[in-house]
C-alpha cells in the first residue's frame, strides 16, 4: 500500500481527480434526459467528481501539515502506549513502558470524580486575561485532605486549539484521575487553557512576551500561578507545578520551564517543536531583535545556557517533523536538567497521536511533582 503522505499517492489521486472532472465533462452530453437513469448518471458523475477532487486536497493538505502520517495512524489502528525513555548525560537511558486503559469514573459525586470548573483568571503583572478549565480531583473534597495544598498542572492546547479538546478530546482529567486512582500521580489540580489569552485577539503569541505588545509569557508563569494559588487550595512551591502542552503548547511549556524554572519545574511537550515560528499567525515576535529570538530558541538555551534544574520530557514519532530535532536536544541537554522522550513508532500531528502519550505522560508527571502539602505545613 502506499505511504499515506508519499509524492506517488497524490499524483495518483490528482490524476484520477482531473480524469473524473474530464470524464464527467466527455459523457454530460451523453446524460441527458428526464427519466431516472439519467438522473441516476447526472448525480454520480457530480459527486464523484467532488470525492476525486476533496481526495486529492485532502492528501496534499495532509502531507502538508502531518495530521496522520501512516494509514493506521488514520484508521485509529496505532493503540499502543508511548515508553518513557528517562536519558542520562552521556547516552545512558533508563525505559520505563507506560500503560493506557480506558477509564470511567463510577458516580458523579465531587468526592469520587473530582469537578471541574470554569474561571476567568485576569492578571496584573500582564494586563491580561483568560478563560481555563479547572479540574479539582476528588481528594481536593474529601476530610483527610482538608486544608491541604495541591500542586497544580497547567495544561494548554495548540494554536488556534481550543481548551474543551483538552476535555472532550485528550480527556485530560480522566487520565488524571485514572492515574491518582492508580497511585502513579498524586492529587493534582489542571488548569486547561489555550496558549493564547482573551487580550491578544487571534495572534499566535509562541507564549512571548512581546516587545511594546501583549506579555503573554509573563501571564502564564507569574498571573496564572498567582491567580490558582489565590483562589484554590493550590500550593505556591516551583517544584508543585507542572505545564504540559501539545504542538505551541508543547513549545510554550518546554519555554516556562527553561526560561522560568522558579515558576514550573516539570514540562510536558506532546509533537512541540523548539523555535518560534515567523509567520502570518504569528507576525514580528521579536520587533527585530536578534538577542530575543535566541533566548526564545529551546535547543540554543541547553547548548548555551546555564542548565536549569528542570524535568522535561519530550513525545514524539519516527514520523513526525520534530523527530531530528528532539535528538539534537536529547544530545545538548546537560545536568541538573533531567529529559526524558516518548517515541512512538508512528504517530502524526493529532489527537489520536496524542492520547497515547498522556497516560505515560502523567505517570512520568508522577515522579517529579511535588505531593499535596498538609495544612499544618508550610505550602
Amino acid at each position: 500500500m502506499p505511504s499515506l503522505t508519499g509524492l506517488p499517492l497524490q499524483i495518483i489521486t490528482a490524476l484520477l481527480a482531473v480524469a473524473a472532472f474530464a470524464a464527467t465533462m466527455w459523457l454530460w452530453p451523453r446524460m441527458g434526459g428526464s427519466g431516472w437513469k439519467a438522473w441516476l448518471g447526472r448525480l454520480g458523475a457530480f459527486f464523484g467528481t467532488q470525492v476525486a477532487v476533496l481526495v486529492a486536497l485532502g492528501l496534499v493538505a495532509n502531507a502538508y501539515f502531518g495530521f496522520y502520517t501512516t494509514w493506521s495512524d488514520l484508521l485509529g489502528l496505532d493503540g499502543a502506549p508511548g515508553q518513557v525513555v528517562d536519558h542520562q548525560p552521556g547516552g545512558k537511558a533508563l525505559k520505563v513502558t507506560g500503560e493506557q486503559k480506558m477509564y470511567s469514573s463510577q458516580g458523579s459525586t465531587t468526592e469520587r470524580a473530582g469537578k471541574i470548573e470554569k474561571v476567568d483568571i485576569s492578571g496584573e503583572a500582564s494586563g491580561l486575561s483568560g478563560d481555563a478549565f479547572v479540574y479539582l480531583p476528588p481528594q481536593y473534597f474529601q476530610p483527610e485532605y482538608a486544608g491541604s495544598r495541591f500542586p497544580m498542572a497547567l495544561v494548554l492546547s495548540g494554536y488556534p486549539g481550543s481548551a474543551e479538546k483538552l476535555i472532550t478530546l485528550l480527556k485530560y482529567p480522566e487520565s488524571a484521575l485514572h492515574a491518582i486512582e492508580a497511585k502513579q500521580l498524586p492529587p493534582t489540580v489542571l488548569v486547561m487553557m489555550r496558549p493564547t489569552p482573551s487580550g491578544v485577539g487571534n495572534r499566535d503569541t509562541e507564549c512571548m512576551d512581546i516587545p511594546n505588545g501583549p506579555q503573554v509569557e509573563t501571564f502564564f508563569t507569574t498571573d496564572v500561578p498567582k491567580a490558582m494559588a489565590t483562589g484554590y487550595r493550590v500550593s505556591d512551591r516551583p517544584e508543585a507545578r507542572a505545564v504540559l502542552g501539545d504542538s505551541t503548547g508543547g513549545y510554550c511549556a518546554l519555554k516556562f520551564a527553561l526560561r522560568k524554572p522558579d515558576s514550573y519545574r516539570s514540562a510536558v511537550s506532546l509533537s512541540g517543536y523548539y523555535e518560534a515560528p515567523t509567520d502570518p499567525t504569528t507576525g514580528d515576535l521579536f520587533g527585530g531583535n536578534a538577542d530575543l529570538k535566541r533566548e526564545n530558541d529551546l535547543l540554543w538555551r541547553l547548548e548555551n545556557t546555564p542548565p536549569a534544574p528542570v524535568s522535561l520530557l519530550l513525545a514524539t514519532s519516527l514520523d513526525e517533523e520534530n523527530y531530528k530535532d528532539t535528538q539534537r536536544m536529547v544530545a545538548a541537554f546537560k545536568a541538573p536538567t533531567q529529559l526524558s522522550t516518548i517515541t512512538l513508532d508512528t504517530g502524526g500531528h493529532n489527537f489520536h497521536t496524542w492520547t497515547r502519550e498522556i497516560p505515560p505522560a502523567m505517570e512520568w508527571l508522577g515522579r517529579r511533582i511535588a505531593p499535596p502539602v498538609p495544612a499544618a505545613h508550610p505550602a
